[in-house]
């Protein structure tokens, strides 16, 4: 069994409020370099493809939207673990494939 990670206390709007950045100085902005200089091995990752992040679908076979289901309806699905999402998206198209023409 995973541990649970541990979710951070929220920071409060006060906390916020509290901190004291200071504003960038022309200097500091004279400063600054592009992570091309400084992360090379990171642009050069991101570049070739080795740092991913989820984009928009190329094909999209699924359609967001809300809907409400039964307590009892999520409490199963739910209890089925991981992915039950997905298993609900298989258990709708089992029906549709059963009830031929209700359409």
């Amino acid at each position: 069994m995973k541990p649970k990670k541990a979710i951070p206390d929220p920071i409060l709007q006060e906390n916020w409020d509290a901190v004291d950045s200071p504003g960038l100085t022309e200097a500091m902005l004279h400063r600054l370099r592009p992570a091309s200089e400084t992360h090379p091995q990171v642009v050069r990752a991101f570049q070739e493809g080795g740092l991913r992040r989820r984009g928009p679908q190329k094909a999209p076979t699924k359609t967001l939207i809300s809907m409400r289901y039964s307590t009892e309806v999520l409490d199963f699905f739910r209890a089925t673990g991981p992915g039950w999402q997905t298993k609900m998206d298989e258990a709708l198209k089992q029906w549709i494939r059963e009830h031929p023409g209700m359409a």
